[in-house]
């Protein structure tokens, strides 16, 4: 089943993924605010998308692709998820730079917390965020999450320690 927003369409990432995921790992501006991990090879990250757990309700990981074209340009997972709470986490990244400030990313927030509240039956989705990264948070208010809190020097890059934001969007906060 693909989710479809009014820019992009959200569907379920496979093995034929595994090059442009090992691709935006290993472009330092893309992972620039990400806990980036190691590097792997890209027969390391095929080999995770082909083992990876299929999607179920407490690990959900989409693709983005564009609408028109069909291109893969990011990836967006809600994870974390149970029933008792009705809460998840949501990570997202846009791999591709061109698609940066267009909308995608505004579009893909909307379209996967309207998933995560109408077909999830979540009640809260949670985030966290660099508190430099102003392009992200930007986002995130602009479609309801809220600041919640702040994680003091939780993040290292470059020899210096960043605070995150902890945001929070409930069902009916979205916009």
């Amino acid at each position: 089943m693909n989710v479809r927003g009014e820019l992009v369409t959200l569907r379920a990432m496979g093995p034929d993924d595994a090059s442009a995921l090992w691709r935006w790992n290993h472009d330092p501006a893309v992972v620039r605010w990400m806990n980036a991990g190691y590097p792997q090879t890209e027969d390391r990250v095929r080999t995770w998308l082909t083992e990876r757990p299929r999607n179920d309700y407490g690990d959900v990981l989409f693709g983005i692709e564009v609408t028109t074209g069909g291109q893969l340009i990011g990836l967006v997972r809600l994870h974390g998820a149970e029933a008792e709470t009705g809460c998840a986490e949501l990570d997202i990244y846009l791999g591709e730079q061109d698609h940066w400030g267009k909308g995608y990313g505004t579009d893909v927030m909307r379209t996967v917390c309207r998933y995560g509240f109408d077909h999830m039956r979540l009640h809260r989705i949670t985030l966290t965020v660099v508190t430099e990264n102003l392009a992200a948070h930007h986002v995130y208010r602009k479609v309801g999450f809220v600041d919640e809190g702040r994680l003091r020097q939780s993040f290292r890059r470059d020899g210096r320690w960043y605070d995150k934001f902890v945001m929070g969007l409930l069902a009916d906060e979205l916009r």
